[in-house]
């Protein structure tokens, strides 16, 4: 078979969708969708009021462009693949496109003469069918924190990821079990803030099929398992300024007793916008199974130096690595989007002034200073969102109308659902 395109969008629901196209469309090209896609939701219910969506307008297209140099192979044979844009049938950006809202991110913070740094890391749970064929936890009984080899992973499907990562060009930094088995972490190395997302969203939709390939349904849900703890999506960031320098650092020392102004805007942003930010970087129902006191989830309103019970997290390391860890995001959101928001919260905070709080000095379990979390549900995390319109205009006021009405009805779909019935409404697509 000669070679094959798979052009793909993330959507408002963080599913890729796409089309597998003939190898005439390799290069710079273009393929059009029905616009009422992001008028559908997990259980393909067409939601006909969808705002942005023109659902009831006639459903007209929107065009997903790409450019050739984006193109790179595919874990699949004779495949290549690639990330586009969507724009309108006017040939306009589509305000609800999440790509585009990390671009004008990205953008903003150029106008500073910086340019975004991220890495990103992953965290998922790894379930397999049984005799029922009803999803059970993978069979991984010598699996524990930093597990590696055999016992943490007795099929070595994630052998199989790293080999794919590395024959895609995406540069790994770590695979390794986490805590609770069977739980694993991926973390791909920093990268520019455009490239690290694309990157991510590969990496975990290869996953995925690779695991899928092995018998194992690998999912990046916050919290599958109830009794277990949750997977985030924890978002590093950093910025280099017109001389390549890492604009964060403060000298060749980290943490928060080595902090710049850039630093401290970027933390009183975070923490500013922080019940805002959860509606979306933890736009599911089980998110909130997650984000509680005492779980390291990013549910405080807080920040700190080495402290994995802090929101947003100072790292230790200066110099050419220091940055800053969010820790809220799970990946049921949309990476783009995500990324946008923190990066927008952050932008906010400095070019504000905002007044950077006190540091966290409680240890997270038994006592905080913070006062206050984030919403208990997603549809409180929604009104908080809709709240606050100096993030909303900031990411993106379209994007976010957008996101308050499908996720308000996400949460009357499934406040009633068991775990079992919760698990399945999400798992095959997140």
């Amino acid at each position: 078979m000669t070679d094959r395109l798979r052009a793909l969008f993330i959507d408002h629901l963080s599913i890729p969708r796409g089309k597998y196209l003939p190898g005439s469309k390799i290069g710079d090209n273009d393929t059009r969708f029905a616009r009422a896609t992001f008028g559908v939701h997990y259980d393909r219910d067409l939601l006909l009021d969808a705002p942005f969506a023109k659902v009831r307008e006639g459903m007209p297209d929107m065009e997903l462009r790409w450019r050739g140099d984006d193109i790179r192979a595919s874990w699949e044979p004779d495949t290549k693949i690639v990330l586009g844009d969507l724009y309108d049938t006017d040939g306009m950006a589509l305000p609800l496109c999440p790509r585009g809202a990390l671009k004008r991110a990205i953008a903003d913070w150029g106008r500073h003469g910086l340019t975004p740094k991220v890495g990103i890391e992953l965290e998922a749970y790894a379930f397999q069918g049984d005799e029922n064929g009803r999803l059970r936890p993978y069979d991984a009984p010598g699996g524990v924190v930093y597990g590696t080899g055999p016992f943490a992973d007795p099929m070595r499907f994630n052998d199989v990821i790293w080999r794919k990562a590395g024959e895609m060009g995406f540069q790994l930094d770590m695979i390794t079990a986490e805590y609770d088995s069977p739980q694993f972490e991926y973390t791909l190395t920093f990268d520019d803030a455009l490239k690290a997302v694309d990157d991510i969203v590969l990496f975990r939709l290869m996953a995925r099929e690779v695991a899928l390939d092995h018998g194992i349904i690998l999912t990046f849900l916050p919290k599958p398992i109830a009794d277990v703890g949750g997977s985030g999506m924890h978002i590093n960031f950093s910025f280099t300024d017109a001389a390549g320098q890492n604009a964060l650092a403060a000298g060749p020392l980290g943490g928060p007793d080595h902090l710049n102004d850039l630093s401290r805007g970027c933390l009183a942003g975070l923490v500013h916008h922080h019940k805002a930010l959860a509606g979306l970087l933890a736009p599911t129902a089980t998110s909130y199974l997650r984000l509680q006191p005492g779980s390291l989830s990013g549910y405080w309103q807080n920040w700190g130096g080495d402290h994995r019970a802090v929101t947003t997290r100072v790292s230790c390391e200066g110099g050419a690595k220091a940055r800053l860890e969010h820790r809220m995001a799970d990946a049921s959101a949309n990476p783009y989007t995500a990324t946008a928001a923190v990066l927008q919260a952050a932008r906010l905070g400095f070019e504000g002034k905002l007044a950077l709080p006190a540091i966290e000095t409680g240890d997270g379990f038994d006592w905080t200073d913070a006062k206050h979390g984030v919403a208990p549900n997603l549809r409180q995390a929604m009104k908080d969102l809709q709240a606050d319109r100096v993030l909303a205009e900031a990411v993106g006021e379209e994007l976010v109308a957008h996101q308050v009405f499908m996720k308000e009805r996400e949460y009357r779909k499934t406040r009633d659902m068991e775990p079992n019935a919760l698990l399945d409404f999400y798992v095959w697509f997140v």
